[in-house]
């Protein structure tokens, strides 16, 4: 005859180690899926790890790339984001319950360097807002959108003026200013936007901007590696310097 106790004991271990197993999951945003070099995460608590092709990237991590990194990762809900060298990338807010797109949350943060992404379901369904990628310069956020971005500083500028530069292919993008006189601008497919600096309004320029990206076709072989300017795939392009 079974021991009560022991049965006991033995369910409520189990169910301690399940809920563990949730927990563990519902902080995980991320999956490396390729890699080119030396990758590193910043820990929420400032702990810093050496992560490879196939590690977890949870909420709060803070992905950095070397000099010739590239890395691409893969989020739960679809989306891709391939990192270029010299890369600050942090992951400040992300949640996705496929039964739960209310409460669909994807808050990034480009701190340094630059990335491509396809969007994938955050920002898509549910709330239309819950999707932000930051800048130094302004906050964006996407409608369905393919679009490219480029923000730099001193030396990495060359001929072209500091601050951010934007470029929408297809759907639209909401830019806002991140501090100062708030200013909001809804860029459409076709537009290209050039913003100074925080307290300046975004100003619509008359050609596309160059923004180069060329990850080695070991990272960039998928969707995530096609210009954003392509048919098909959304792509698209963030570089901060």
């Amino acid at each position: 005859m079974p021991n009560p106790r022991k049965t006991t004991a033995i369910s409520l271990l189990a169910c301690a180690l399940l809920l563990l197993a949730i927990a563990a999951y519902a902080g995980q945003a991320a999956t490396v899926t390729h890699l080119s070099g030396p990758l590193a995460a910043r820990k929420a608590d400032g702990a810093v790890k050496a992560i490879s092709i196939g590690s977890k990237i949870d909420e709060g991590d803070t992905v950095v790339t070397e000099k010739r990194t590239y890395a691409r990762l893969k989020f739960n809900d679809g989306s891709e984001v391939t990192l270029k060298p010299g890369s600050q990338f942090k992951i400040e807010k992300y949640s996705y319950d496929q039964t739960k797109p209310k409460d669909d949350a994807g808050s990034f943060n480009l701190i340094k360097g630059g990335l491509r992404t396809i969007t994938g379901q955050i920002g898509k369904r549910g709330n239309q807002d819950s999707y932000q990628m930051k800048t130094p310069t302004a906050t964006i956020g996407i409608r369905g959108t393919i679009y490219d971005a480029h923000f730099c500083q001193g030396d990495s500028c060359g001929s072209i003026k500091p601050g951010l530069y934007l470029a929408v292919s297809n759907g639209s993008v909401v830019i806002t200013n991140s501090s100062g006189s708030q200013t909001t601008l809804q860029v459409k497919a076709g537009q290209y936007v050039y913003v100074q600096s925080p307290t300046t309004p975004p100003v619509v320029l008359p050609a596309k901007p160059e923004i180069p990206f060329n990850p080695p076709p070991s990272v960039g072989s998928s969707a995530a590696g096609k210009p954003a300017n392509s048919q098909g795939g959304g792509a698209s392009d963030c570089q901060v310097r």
